[in-house]
């Protein structure tokens, strides 16, 4: 078991309030705290005022009914503090039978969004989590608790592609419903997905959202260059509205990814037969 550490990133304000988390989240799981983990940007370069804290906790069962309610008050006092990323943190609340791998039947856990208003609540974790279990286990920085890697299997590169291949369905929801990347924010975000998607369809690995978006600028078609290059004020301006060109181009990058997906699915299909 490691012991905590009270200065898990370069980011003191950061480091704060994981700190208040930690201790109220162990006060309230108490023998049933297994470990603590930080996910997402901070475990690589892609951190920045608008990135959100992305932490994992693994506990020893499923969480009770009551344990889930003294933990959604918890988080409702946190959200009360004087700090930013009091309510810029995103985290899930897992078993570490369910942690170990994906198991369709152990895929329901509490779950809190970044948000001022947002709340604890259960949420169904499809086989893209598989993505959040890897980044965990190799990079993943411990915050309290044993090495991730003594908690998850390791996950193949074939196993990342399936996963990646999960969000399709709301991919396909957007081109059905243009006005969901009518805002710079989430149109930005959707064109840094769609860049994380192909690299890992073409490599089987994951790296940050920067890393994917260089990436997809030197392999891909020259005409996506200008539309990953916006993305990064779009993050900046999220309240904005997008641009008639951009959501035309977005929605034609969806299309494009959706037929990468398409192909990896046909290929997969060959080698079954």
């Amino acid at each position: 078991m490691q012991s905590p550490d009270s200065n898990p990133t370069p980011y003191p304000d950061v480091n704060s309030i994981l700190g208040v988390l930690l201790k109220n989240v162990q006060d309230v799981l108490g023998s049933h705290f297994i470990g603590m983990y930080l996910d997402g940007s901070l475990t690589s370069d892609a951190f920045d005022e608008d990135s959100d804290i992305d932490f994992v906790v693994v506990t020893d069962e499923d969480i009770s009914a009551d344990l889930f309610l003294a933990l959604q008050a918890m988080h409702d006092q946190i959200a009360t503090i004087d700090s930013y990323w009091a309510t810029q943190m995103e985290g899930t609340y897992v078993s570490q039978h369910a942690i170990r791998r994906y198991d369709p039947a152990y895929n329901r856990h509490p779950h809190i969004q970044r948000g001022r208003n947002e709340r604890l609540a259960m949420l169904d974790h499809s086989e893209e989590w598989t993505v959040h279990r890897h980044i965990v286990r190799e990079r993943g920085i411990t915050i309290s608790g044993p090495s991730p890697q003594t908690l998850i299997d390791p996950i193949s590169p074939d196993d990342l592609r399936q996963a990646m291949r999960g969000p399709r369905w709301w991919l396909t929801r957007i081109l059905n419903n243009r006005s969901e990347i009518a805002h710079r924010g989430w149109q930005s975000t959707v064109v840094l997905i769609l860049c994380r998607i192909l690299y890992t369809l073409e490599t089987g690995d994951v790296v940050s959202k920067p890393a994917a978006a260089s990436w997809a600028k030197e392999v891909l078609d020259a005409k996506w260059k200008a539309l990953i290059d916006s993305t990064w004020e779009g993050r900046h301006h999220p309240g904005d509205n997008a641009q008639p060109d951009a959501i035309n181009a977005t929605l034609d990058f969806i299309r494009f990814t959706l037929q990468k997906i398409d192909e990896f699915d046909a290929s997969v299909n060959t080698l079954k037969r």
